[in-house]
């Protein structure tokens, strides 16, 4: 199973773990996206996006019309929804080069941890 993680973390930890990464040669199982806040974590899932994402998994690449509709919205808010998760890495287009986009997972993790202040 293909999973993504959205965490929330510092840059200083995500850079340590792609050298750790280089220098055993070993990666994580699953694909990492990091956020620098909680609030810019909400900020790009939100709960529409994450709608979205509910409909686009295991799907393969579909067209925005076709998100669109698994969804019941409009296009046209769809696709800004698909701009901002396409520019979060979370969506992409599809390897062949065709029109579309792509939730590339069959799952979906999401890590943070709230402390007290």
């Amino acid at each position: 199973m293909k999973t993504v993680v959205l965490e929330v973390r510092s840059l200083a930890d995500t850079l340590a773990d792609a050298a750790r990464a280089m220098n055993s040669g070993r990666a994580d199982a699953a694909t990492r996206i990091g956020f620098a806040t909680p609030e810019l974590l909400w900020q790009v899932l939100s709960a529409k996006r994450w709608e979205l994402l509910k409909a686009l998994c295991g799907a393969g690449p579909v067209s925005i019309r076709e998100a669109a509709r698994r969804v019941g919205r409009d296009v046209k808010a769809v696709h800004g929804d698909v701009t901002a998760l396409l520019q979060a890495g979370v969506l992409t287009r599809p390897a062949d080069g065709s029109a579309g986009i792509e939730f590339p997972f069959d799952a979906v993790r999401v890590e943070f941890l709230l402390q007290a202040a």
